[in-house]
This record gives C-alpha cells, sequence and structure tokens, in this order.
C-alpha cells in the first residue's frame, strides 16, 4: 500500500470517528417506573393454548376499532393499529393567535395512528401470559410527525383486559 493510500484510509478512519456520537447512558437505563408499566400492560391466563387467547385478544381489538395489520400467531405475536384525529382546539387557537401576532404559521397536530401491538408467551404447564403495548405517533399538518407517545392510561389497558376476560370466558363456554 502506498504512503498516500495510507494517508488518506487514516484520514477517513479520523472523520468517521470524528461524526460519530454518543448514546447518552440515560437512553440505556429502565426509567423507574418500568416494573409498574409492564405489571399493567401484562395479565396471566388459565390456559395453555396460546393461539386461542391471541384469537380472542385480536377480536378485542377489532372490537375497540383496531385494524388488525399483522399476525404471526406462531409466535404469539398480533399488532393492530387505528387512524384519528388529532386536532386540538386549545393548539389551534394558539396557532392562530401566533400567527396573527407575527404573521408565522405555527404547526398543530393533524391526525394520529394509535398502534397496539399483542404478546403472547407460555408462563408454566397450565398459563399463558400476554401483554399489550399501546403506542400514538402524531403527524402535523405538514405531513411531518409531530410527535409519538407510549399511552400508559391504566383505564385503556383495564377495559382491553376486561374485555379479554370475558370473551376468553365466553370462548371457554362456546358461547
Amino acid at each position: 500500500m502506498t504512503f498516500l493510500k495510507k494517508g488518506l484510509l487514516l484520514l477517513m478512519v479520523c472523520l468517521m470517528t470524528a461524526c460519530a456520537t454518543r448514546v447518552p447512558q440515560s437512553a440505556l437505563q429502565l426509567r423507574e417506573d418500568s416494573m409498574q408499566l409492564r405489571q399493567l400492560q401484562t395479565r396471566s391466563f388459565e390456559t395453555s393454548d396460546e393461539k386461542s387467547l391471541l384469537v380472542s385478544a385480536a377480536g378485542v381489538l377489532q372490537d375497540m376499532g383496531y385494524t388488525i395489520d399483522e399476525s404471526e400467531t406462531s409466535l404469539g405475536v398480533v399488532v393492530g393499529s387505528k387512524d384519528r384525529d388529532a386536532k386540538n382546539g386549545g393548539e389551534m387557537a394558539m396557532a392562530l393567535f401566533i400567527a396573527a401576532l407575527g404573521g408565522v404559521s405555527t404547526p398543530v397536530s393533524d391526525k394520529q395512528k394509535i398502534r397496539a401491538s399483542l404478546v403472547t408467551s407460555p408462563l408454566g404447564e397450565s398459563k399463558t401470559k400476554i401483554r399489550i403495548t399501546i403506542q400514538r405517533v402524531v403527524w402535523n399538518n405538514y405531513g411531518q410527525v409531530h410527535f409519538t407517545q407510549s399511552i400508559e392510561d391504566p383505564e385503556i389497558y383495564k377495559a382491553f383486559f376486561s374485555k379479554l376476560s370475558k370473551a376468553v370466558f365466553l370462548d371457554a363456554q362456546s358461547i
């Protein structure tokens, strides 16, 4: 290898390492309430039939207005989503106020996609646990992602698991 090639290679390595960014240490740490959130999102059922539980859960999601986007029952995974309006009166009023004062157009929330992911796994010989996580992505009126958010409202998870418990019971009774 010639001196010029070695020099160029060394320069490229130096430039590449100069562009590298460090991941903040806090990004790799769990939040203090992560265990509570996981408990809120997870329930166990007295069945060893993961597929049946997943089918019941997918039915509950559909009853709640979700469309099933992906399903791999052999792996115990179902993903559903629903599109909703994300317009917020207060946010729109503030944008109009800013536009009136400064003549500047401010992006506001426009639409959102709410995505629910279900995962099942065996829990011993006769139990199966299921976990649901719900997130939303909000786009602004310019078509850009405005923000993403994990849904952590306990009432939403309680409602889902209440409906799922009823569905599992009805399926078990063949009703």
